[in-house]
Order: C-alpha cells, then sequence, then structure tokens
C-alpha cells in the first residue's frame, strides 16, 4: 500500500512538473488544457512587480536607497519606499558599475545580489561575510547605510 501511494505521488509530481514546463509530449486530453479556458494566466512580469524585498527597511529607509540609486544614475521608479523589481534592477545595474555584479539584471533578490550589497556595504565600512544570505547584520548594516542618505 505504502509503495502504491509513494508512486501515485512520484506520477504527480512529475505530472505537475512537465506540465509547469511547458506540457507533456503526447501527453491525453485530460491534461489538456481547454482552448475555451477563460482562466486568467499570470506571466512573471505581470507579477514581479508586486514583489517587494525591503530587506528589513521600513518605508523612509527603502525611500532613501531608492533616492540614492536615482541620484547615482539608476532609476528604481517610483520613489515609495517599496523595493520592487525596478528598485533591485537599479541596484544591480549600481552594483555592476563597482564590479560587485555579473549577473542578469532582473530585479530578483537572490544570492547574488545580496552579495553584491554586502560587498557595497563593505567598501562603506562593514564588516560583512559576503555569503549571500541576507541576515541580520546584512540587515542591520543595510538599515545603517540606507539612513545615511537623503532625499
Amino acid at each position: 500500500m505504502r509503495s502504491k501511494i509513494m508512486k501515485r505521488a512520484c506520477v504527480t509530481a512529475a505530472t505537475v512538473a512537465a506540465l509547469t514546463a511547458g506540457g507533456l509530449a503526447g501527453a491525453g486530453t485530460s491534461f489538456a488544457v481547454p482552448a475555451q479556458s477563460s482562466a486568467r494566466t499570470a506571466t512573471v512580469e505581470a507579477v514581479a512587480p508586486l514583489a517587494v524585498v525591503n530587506l528589513g527597511l521600513d518605508t523612509a529607509h527603502a525611500k532613501s536607497w531608492q533616492c540614492l540609486l536615482r541620484d547615482r544614475g539608476h532609476s528604481p521608479g517610483t520613489i515609495d519606499g517599496q523595493l520592487g523589481t525596478n528598485s533591485w534592477k537599479a541596484a544591480q545595474n549600481f552594483f555592476a558599475t563597482f564590479g560587485y555584479y555579473n549577473d542578469s539584471i532582473d530585479g530578483i533578490v537572490g544570492p547574488n545580489t545580496i552579495k553584491a550589497l554586502q560587498k557595497y556595504l563593505n567598501l562603506h565600512g562593514a564588516n560583512l561575510a559576503v555569503d549571500g544570505i541576507a541576515g541580520p547584520a546584512t540587515k542591520s548594516e543595510f538599515w545603517d547605510f540606507a539612513g545615511t542618505h537623503r532625499c
């Protein structure tokens, strides 16, 4: 019985993964989405701007960071204290000017973006491990640094 349950779970997981990746080759109609489906689908581009990653900054500190990016020639979009995709794309471009970031400019706050932020904060007196983890020390240093720039 346990083997049957595990097999069913694996088949289900594989099916979901295949459908997510773009469909199953030769899949039966039970897996196909009806052509007349009225369900709305969301693209990554449509959802991404909704993702806000302030890394512990409040609105005032996040606005200061956005102003710094803007003042250094990297448009973060609206100065609203919400570090979304545009703010992080601006930050990635900014970090790239220092040679701290060489990944795709996608606005996603992943380990490479955090490493670049850590290197940048270290340039300004922090003593962070450049490990790509936005832990308490990184967030604290980011808070302190962001508070030094005024809009």
